[in-house]
């Protein structure tokens, strides 16, 4: 191959590594041309298998980055370049190594790192995606059932007792709104006492006035204003 040939074919397989979510390495000795054909239509758009040198193999996964596959680019290599789901891919290659013994799976990439062999076959042994989603949309469903019923059954108990409430209030007459009720007074506080005026200094002792010496009784005489005043007493002459 020329050189300019060479560096094709190692930008083309350069590209693969990029464009690809995964890569399963075979070997595919003993393989006929008729063996290659059907396995690459049992792929169908899931990968495609490209056969190459593992010189050019080397260049172009160092070129792509793609690190940890040297130990595995030994003896007639063929590498499928997954481009849609890889499980499908792994399913179909381990199906055909199955059928045929001479197709020998090695290995891959994905996830920006290495695969064993088990890791691929245990790829393979996944559910497909078609089968994954029907299982998620089934489990959503009967979790969505289940919600719905925990959220309607308060909804509807809510529902029932607004509807009595709306026809007990029509049945009777407008009342008077009711006045908002008071706001509690805060506890009144105690009056603070009166504090004591300046003590009265007290005035000086009044004296007792003197008492009346009582002069000679004189006898009244019970009468009215106009009262005349007795007559002296006259003496009678002493008898001869």
């Amino acid at each position: 191959m020329a050189k300019a040939d060479k560096a094709t074919a190692v930008a083309d397989i350069a590209e693969q590594f990029k464009d690809s979510t995964a890569a399963l390495v075979t070997e595919y000795r003993g393989l006929t041309v008729a063996n290659l054909a059907e396995l690459r239509r049992s792929l169908g758009d899931s990968a495609t298998y490209s056969v190459a040198k593992n010189t050019l193999i080397r260049r172009a996964a160092t070129e792509a980055g793609v690190d940890g596959l040297e130990e595995l680019f030994v003896g007639p290599t063929a590498i499928a370049f997954v481009t849609g789901e890889a499980v499908d891919a792994a399913k179909a290659l381990k199906k055909f190594a199955k059928d045929h013994k001479a197709l020998v799976i090695k290995g891959g990439y994905m996830d920006g790192r290495p695969l064993t062999v088990a890791e691929v076959e245990r790829i393979a042994d996944l559910e497909s995606r078609e089968v994954l989603l029907a299982r998620l949309a089934g489990a959503m469903k009967g979790n969505l059932t289940k919600a719905a019923g925990l959220f309607n059954a308060p909804a509807s108990n809510v529902a029932r007792l607004f509807a009595a409430l709306q026809d007990k209030m029509a049945s009777q007459e407008p009342a008077a709104a009711p006045e908002p009720a008071a706001e509690p007074q805060s506890a009144a506080e105690p009056e603070s006492a009166v504090e004591p005026g300046p003590a009265v200094e007290p005035g000086p002792a009044v004296e007792p006035e003197p008492a009346v010496e009582p002069g000679p009784v004189v006898a009244e005489v019970a009468a009215g204003p106009d009262a005349a005043e007795p007559e002296p007493a006259v003496a009678e002459p002493a008898a001869e």
